[in-house]
Order: structure tokens, then sequence, then C-alpha cells
């Protein structure tokens, strides 16, 4: 068993990696400060409250848990935003990155996880996108995140910290049992926002360019399981633990969906209409994003398990019902 501090782990992928940890074996403690997360998330472990810019406070709060390891979740994560203000992304997203370089040197922990993402790849030329592929970020969200991979190899070159950095495609989904779920606000993911657009009420999901270069129009995405992402980490984490070198992995399933097949999904799932309408293209969007997951697969040994799209609509549906229940 390890103590585990997990950065962000009130938050959507974060309270989901803190649920694997503890099914197998392992003791999270969450630092957040809840501005994005919630607090009726953190079911798996203690939450301590603060600022992932907070180098002081995360050495702290690693000596006070005796972590053995740091999951690095913290971060804003809205393309939109990122652009409106991208200061905000570089303080929280490098700055927290710099923290938790600190941090984890001063209390001697070695081994983080770190969740990154394939908008380091921006527009790639080549699909499905390997880890090979050359960071060309097209917004400030992207290019943080690129950034903040970069303090951390440089430093695992100055003081030894291994870091293994997970690019994530489209997260989905939700527990099946609809403990935790997706709460983002505002909701920015096409697969809540579908669900919301068939439910009562009068929201209509914006299909955002139909004119791309796929084979219905619209934008085509890698959609993999939160749970998949979560036991990722628990993989990459145990192979951190073992004393093996850090890495980067792309996840995702290797199959795209267009936004028409996820609303069709949607419908097919719940029995109700999605309610829409056309907007045009959002500046900076890729028309397709599809992983390549061979190497997570080989040197992980992960495996997603739950690919099935109307499955991870299901999931989302309980958990969308869920919160309609608690508002």
């Amino acid at each position: 068993m390890a103590e585990v501090l997990v950065t962000g782990g009130a938050g959507y992928v974060g309270a989901h990696a803190c649920q694997a940890l503890a099914a197998a074996g392992h003791s999270p403690t969450v630092y957040d400060d809840l501005s994005r997360g919630h607090r009726d998330a953190v079911r798996w472990g203690p939450l301590i409250e603060g600022d992932v810019r907070d180098a002081a406070g995360l050495t702290a709060a690693l000596r006070q848990s005796s972590a053995q390891a740091i999951l690095h979740f913290a971060a804003r994560a809205e393309v939109g935003e990122s652009v409106a203000d991208p200061m905000l992304y570089y303080d929280v997203n490098v700055g927290g990155a710099v923290a938790i370089a600190r941090a984890a040197q001063a209390a001697g922990v070695d081994a983080l996880i770190f969740s990154s993402t394939c908008a380091v790849y921006g527009m790639p030329a080549r699909i499905p996108i390997d880890e090979t592929a050359p960071f060309q970020p097209i917004n400030p969200y992207g290019a943080s995140k690129m950034m903040a991979e970069r303090v951390f190899a440089d430093a695992g070159q100055a003081f030894g910290l291994r870091t293994t950095a997970l690019r994530y495609f489209n997260a989905a989904g939700a527990d099946p049992e609809a403990r935790i779920g997706e709460r983002h606000d505002p909701e920015t993911h096409l697969i809540p926002l579908a669900l919301r657009a068939a439910l009562p009420g009068d929201f209509s999901l914006k299909i955002m360019g139909e004119d791309y270069p796929t084979p219905d129009g619209s934008a085509v995405r890698d959609y993999v399981h939160v749970l998949d992402l979560a036991s990722a980490h628990v993989r990459a984490l145990e192979r951190l633990l073992d004393g093996q070198p850090g890495g980067a992995f792309n996840l995702g399933v290797g199959r795209g969906f267009s936004v028409k097949e996820v609303t069709a999904a949607v419908e097919r799932v719940s029995g109700l209409t999605v309610r829409r309408t056309s907007a045009p293209r959002r500046a900076g969007d890729p028309p397709e994003l599809i992983a390549a997951p061979a190497a997570a697969m080989t040197q992980l040994g992960w495996r997603p398990a739950r690919t099935d799209l109307d499955l991870i609509v299901a999931d989302a549906l309980r958990w969308e019902e869920r919160l309609r229940q608690m508002a």
C-alpha cells in the first residue's frame, strides 16, 4: 500500500483516480482548493485544502500524509477560457507545476504522475496520434500543459524526479453507481451537454461545425471512460513505485466517434430526442483526434475496459439523473 497525495482530487478525473487507488489498496490524500472540485467527491481519504501554487503548503501536505508519490490533476482545463485569460492558465498550470516540483524536492518524493492532455499535439499531421508526434499546441491550455511537462522533465534532470505524463484524449462517463461523476461549471464536454439537451428542460446542444472533412461533417474524438483513465493512473503509479523510470503515454481507446454519432448514442440510450442547433466551428478545433494507445498497453499493461460508447453514455446518464435529484 502506498500513501499518495492527489492534487485536484475533488475534481472529475481526480476523484475517480482516488476511488481506483483505494480499490487497489493505496491510501489517497486529496489536496484541493475546491475552486472547481467538490467536497462531497472526496470519499476515499482525507482532504487538505490548499492552492496548488503554494509550494510550502504542498510540502507540508506531503509530509503530513507521508506521501510516497504525487498524482497531479489540479489545473485549469478549458480551452476557451485559456484563450480569454491565458495568464491565468500559465499562473495555475505552469506555476502549479513549479510548486509541485519544489515541494517534491523538499519532501523527498521522487514519483509523480502528471495529468496531461492530447492538446499538447495541437493539430497533428498523422492520425492516430502516438507519443512521437511533435508538440504543437494551438491554445494556451495545451501550451501550459506542454510547459508543465518540461518543468517536470527538468526537475528529473536536476534532482531525480521521476514523472509519468498521461496525455488524455476525451474523458467521459462516470462511476457506474453514480457516486461521483462529471460536474463542471460551466460544462463544456459533449456527452453531459448532449444529455442535458435530451432530458427535460429548454437547453439545446450546439453542434459546433458540420463542415469538417469527416464522414458526417462533425468533429471526431476518442472518448475514454474516466474509470479507464483512473486505472491507467494506478498502473503508472505502481510502475514508478517499483523503481522504473517515468515516461509519457497517450490514453485513448484508438477509435473516434463524431459529434453526431455521440448524439445518436444519447438518443439510443435515453430514448429521448436531443434538442440541437447548428453553430460555426469553434476556433482551433481539429477535425479529428484519435489516440494510438499501444505504448500504454504494452508498457503500463493498461487495457481500457469500458470502451462501448453506449455504455459510456449510460454511465453518464445515471450520474446526470442523480445530479438533477441533488439539485
